[in-house]
């Protein structure tokens, strides 16, 4: 195995190899990366035993303290990224839930139902439009008048829808039925 010449303990690329559990190709890369140093003894390298020993545990440690590889980095910087675009996005989401609460921003399901109640009050009142002009105009004689009458029910219903009024007070109740129902549906999966 390992030769004794005085107090210099050479060992061969195979023994190296051998003592670390590597592999004798693993050995030459470390001498030719200058890690670990070797004589060149006859046709066989011999490494003085204690000096390699020191040289590599020395590597071990310095590579343990750095990322092993680019890949290494670019992950953590990809993490690192995307860990602050997380961030941002909570940041972002809760300025929305701020600004709706607020009644600064409205989500388009609270305007979409908002914009159907209306819709479903002038429906209501154009359709019960025959019922409430029928003896109105049976009492009428010529058909200008009839005419004038149906014109007279139709503006007013018209008119109220122009002076339909944005109503922050409608808002706020769907906001706050909305997170009653979140709430209760959140209680509902911790049970």
């Amino acid at each position: 195995m390992a030769e004794t010449s005085g107090k210099v303990k050479a060992m061969t690329t195979n023994e190296v190899a051998l003592m670390f559990g590597v592999t004798a190709r693993y050995i030459r890369q470390l001498t030719e990366d200058g890690i670990i140093k070797g004589k060149v003894a006859g046709n066989q390298r011999k490494y003085d035993r204690d000096e390699t020993v020191q040289a590599y545990i020395a590597h071990i440690k310095a590579s343990a303290s750095k990322p092993t590889s680019k890949n290494d980095a670019e992950n953590e910087s990809r993490r690192l990224a995307a860990e602050a675009d997380l961030k941002e996005t909570k940041a972002a989401i809760e300025k929305i839930k701020h600004a709706e609460l607020e009644g600064q921003m409205h989500r388009s399901e609270d305007v979409e139902a908002v914009l159907a109640d209306l819709i479903y009050e002038v429906k209501n009142r154009l359709m019960a439009l025959p019922g409430r002009l029928a003896m109105d105009t049976a009492r009428i004689k010529t058909p200008e008048e009839e005419s004038i009458r149906i014109n007279a029910e139709v503006k007013e219903i018209l008119n109220s829808l122009a002076d339909y009024r944005y109503d922050p007070e409608k808002f706020q109740r769907r906001v706050k039925a909305r997170k009653g129902a979140d709430e209760d549906a959140a209680e509902e999966t911790d049970d």
